[in-house]
């Protein structure tokens, strides 16, 4: 157990060389991880190419043992085997300052530490990092590290996101495992979570956390603090705040396009490049959230090039060592990358169902000096009242588009760039049709572009292989005769049909949410005036995707994507306070006057 400074014990475990079954004591590097998820479990981080199961904790520390490295796995406060009270993500930034400090005076430490871990556990890395101990030497961030949470990973858009409902769920009924609260564990297992998505919002006494109160108080103050203020700003969630105080350290930086922290991951990347002292890396595949050895994400294949073990690195331990070798150890192993960034560029696949019933979608890896890419162009497209998406600028005249908005009927989500939704939603990229494994889903078989309150815009089919590597946002015009709605966007890759896809495949690439009461900034909630136009900006994930000849771009905008993100109720009233629903009439204006339009940055 190491000691804080308040006095809570956190349990710790200690890798390192022995003979005879006795410790070794000379001074060695030290790679540290904590984790929320129990410091005996195997964490998912850890599938090579070839494993059906992940290495447990105690086979990749042997690995960095045998290479001169001792290893510490710890468990976060309130969890597992540590001491204190779990409140997510707000203490982090002091228990891993104080750990590193305790690492760093022990005799069998030599003064340089490097810290790893996939998601939480790169949370927990950041957060320290913002206050600066002495020994960090170099990270490994890995699919986290909040930039700000208020913007992506907590809320998006205004939004929140409802992965952290269903994480909190799941983290509760472990916790109460782990603890031996056998009554807490039945109380938390009897609850219909399904039937419980259907009740929001959640208060206090009334939700599927009722049982573990401390879990439902944080996830509760999360979803109701939806102006961005100084609650947004502490260490452990606001990395944007803290990037002059972060020690100049080699630093790598690994996610996904359907990962739920690309913004995160791109933000730190630019943030952290700032002063132009920091050596660092980045690794972008197509997967999911930690899925970097997998082929897949869904029902979309991207083919054998898709995994990092053997196509960026040996494996993803050997990655690792390779790079703790090079900062921790004596000097670098060869010269430094002249380009530090891979990325994997989806698409160009044949478009055939293969064996495991996935589309084959295809991509493959290359190699870039900075992001955004130097040689990307600015492309836009304008939305027009025929479901166009064109290069050509609106007429003056061209009437808007209407649809009506009912809460009690949202859109639902089909994939997209999600974690820890399970058994309510799952991520990756779908043919954007109903489906029975979707929540929501009730029209089976039928594109969401049939429902009313979807508006589709599409390109002709491309004459030329179109690249999209980077940003994708959408400037919309809009109005609405309630007092707050949202507006989603949608980017989707559209296949033709085919004998194993008569009806095409509509893929999913990249998606945003707007909550128009923060049309002017996120620090003031501004309810809207009847018939204000507004122009709002939706910023949908970045990404990277080769659109085929012949395939179509399409855009879908609505009002909600559920149960990714809460469902406005239309009236204005607070996040998470809404008891009442109202349908909203929402427009979209098409004219050159007020030109709607999507933006993509393309090679």
């Amino acid at each position: 157990m190491v000691t804080m400074r308040d006095g809570v014990r956190l349990a710790t475990d200690i890798y390192g060389p022995a003979r005879g079954g006795r410790a070794l004591d000379r001074p060695a590097p030290v790679i540290i991880e904590r984790t929320p998820y129990g410091k005996a479990m195997a964490s998912r981080a850890e599938l090579e190419v070839g494993m059906t199961e992940p290495m447990d904790r105690a086979t990749v520390a042997e690995h960095f043992v045998r290479h001169g490295y001792i290893v510490v796995y710890q468990d976060c406060r309130g969890r597992y085997g540590s001491e204190g009270e779990f409140v997510k993500y707000r203490s982090e930034g002091p228990d891993g300052y104080d750990t590193l400090a305790w690492i760093a005076a022990q005799p069998w430490c030599n003064g340089r530490i490097g810290t790893m871990g996939l998601s939480y556990a790169a949370h927990t890395q950041m957060a320290a990092a913002c206050l600066a101990p002495p020994a960090l030497a170099t990270m490994i961030l890995d699919s986290g590290g909040f930039s700000n949470a208020f913007t992506c990973g907590i809320r998006q858009g205004g939004a929140f996101e409802l992965k952290q409902a269903t994480w909190a769920y799941r983290e509760a009924r472990e916790s109460a495992v782990a603890a031996g609260d056998e009554l807490g564990q039945k109380a938390l297992e009897a609850e219909n979570l399904h039937r419980w998505f259907g009740k929001m919002p959640w208060s206090e006494g009334r939700s599927p956390l009722r049982w573990a109160p401390q879990y439902e108080a944080y996830l509760l103050a999360q979803w109701r603090h939806e102006t961005f203020d100084d609650f947004w700003k502490q260490v452990g969630i606001h990395a944007a705040g803290f990037y002059d105080a972060i020690p100049n350290i080699p630093i790598a930086l690994m996610s996904s396009w359907f990962d739920v922290y690309v913004p995160t991951t791109f933000e730190n990347l630019a943030g952290l490049a700032s002063n132009g002292k920091r050596p660092l890396a980045l690794i972008m595949g197509p997967g999911l959230h930690g899925d970097r050895n997998l082929t897949f994400a869904g029902d979309v294949d991207f083919g054998p090039n898709a995994p990092l073990g053997g196509n960026v690195a040996a494996s993803w331990l050997e990655f690792r060592r390779r790079w703790f070798d090079r900062w921790l150890k004596s000097g670098p192993e060869g010269d430094l990358d002249e380009e530090p960034i891979r990325l994997f560029v989806m698409g160009g696949g044949k478009g055939t169902k293969n064996e495991t019933g996935r589309i084959d979608h295809g991509g493959r890896w290359i190699k870039a000096k900075n992001w955004p890419l130097p040689d990307v162009t600015e492309q836009t497209y304008y939305l027009h009242p025929n479901g166009r998406l064109s290069e050509a600028f609106p007429a003056p005249d061209v009437a808007p588009l209407s649809y009506n908005f009912d809460p009690a009927d949202p859109v639902p989500t089909i994939g997209g760039a999600l974690t820890s939704g399970h058994p309510i939603f799952t991520g990756g990229g779908f043919d954007q049709r109903e489906d029975e494994r979707f929540f929501g889903c009730r029209n089976f078989g039928l594109p969401l572009s049939a429902r009313l309150d979807v508006l589709s815009f599409e390109t002709e089919p491309l004459a030329n292989d179109l690249t999209v590597v980077g940003r994708v946002a959408v400037d919309l015009w809009a109005t609405t005769d309630a007092t707050d709605t949202d507006f989603t966007a949608k980017l989707i890759d559209v296949y033709p049909p085919s004998a194993d896809y008569p009806t095409g495949f509509a893929l999913n690439l990249s998606d945003g949410i707007f909550r128009c009461r923060f049309r002017h900034s996120f620090e003031r909630a501004e309810l809207v005036k009847t018939g204000e136009i507004m122009r709002l900006r939706i910023e949908l994930f970045a990404t990277a995707n080769l659109f085929c000849a012949g395939h179509r771009l399409r855009l879908d905008i609505s009002s909600s994507n559920f149960p990714k993100f809460d469902v406005n109720p239309n009236t204005g009233a607070p996040a998470g306070l809404g008891r009442s629903r109202q349908v909203a009439r929402n427009t979209v204006f098409l004219d050159g006057t007020r030109p709607s339009r999507l933006i993509v940055e393309r090679l």
